[in-house]
């Protein structure tokens, strides 16, 4: 069976000046280029990174959207539990809201639900009757919770896809909350051995089937000349890169 390989990359334009090393973000056109050598190459997917080398790249968000658009709606979205940031703090519904895994499950279920709220069904672009979208199509989701307020759709139509896929890590989050919010889960070669009936098991319990989820599992491998010429050129900034096993 073949090995699907996921490529890491972040975009960003270099410093003027520096040498360029192969761990710092690589411009918006070599990404271009990374991308055409890695679908020919067979790479499975390409994870957008926020940093690299110790600086800041382009918001994966922000790139996101691009390469949504540019390869016809095949994005997703890796999220990771964190503490929040400033403008959150500031605005959060409740002030003793505390906790990664509980404010990851929320933050999950916002994204869902604002992805679902501007169906591209709703864009209706008749000129004669002199209407672009179908407001009965765009829903506010008026979502009131612990560590986030938000009434709105979102302003534009969701990916071609419907809703891009939710990819996750239970490392932090553990089983049952991945279970309930994500397409996709991510696990280190360590935790593989069980990690099919631990998802199982949190499946079964957020009422989900199997078949909803892919599980992947990840390892660092180093490439050779036998890996193929076309993936190593396309590489040439990074000798290694994750497999998924």
């Amino acid at each position: 069976m073949s090995t699907p390989i996921l490529i890491d990359i972040a975009v960003g334009d270099a410093l003027a000046g520096d040498e360029p090393d192969r761990f710092d973000p690589v411009s918006p056109a070599a990404a271009v280029t990374v991308t055409e050598a890695a679908q020919e190459a067979g790479v499975a997917a390409l994870r957008l990174l926020d940093t690299a080398g110790g600086r800041r790249a382009i918001d994966p968000s922000v790139a996101g959207v691009s390469f949504d658009r540019a390869t016809a709606g095949r994005v997703g979205v890796v999220l990771r539990p964190g503490a929040g940031y400033e403008v959150s703090a500031a605005t959060v519904p409740d002030p003793a809201a505390a906790g990664p895994v509980e404010r990851w499950s929320e933050y999950a279920e916002i994204l869902t639900r604002l992805w679902e709220s501007f169906p591209r069904d709703a864009l209706i672009g008749d000129q004669e009757r002199a209407l672009v979208v179908d407001d009965a199509l765009v829903r506010a989701i008026d979502h009131e919770g612990r560590f986030y307020r938000v009434a709105a759709p979102l302003d534009g139509p969701s990916s071609v896809q419907g809703r891009p896929v939710v990819v996750a890590d239970p490392d932090v989050l553990g089983w049952a909350v991945v279970a309930r919010s994500a397409d996709a889960v991510i696990v280190d070669r360590g935790q593989s051995a069980g990690a099919d009936l631990a998802l199982t098991a949190g499946l079964e319990q957020a009422g989900r089937q199997r078949d909803d989820v892919v599980l992947i599992g990840r390892a660092e491998v180093t490439l050779s000349a036998s890996t193929g010429p076309t993936l190593r050129a396309c590489l040439g900034l990074r000798d290694t890169v994750e497999a998924l096993s």
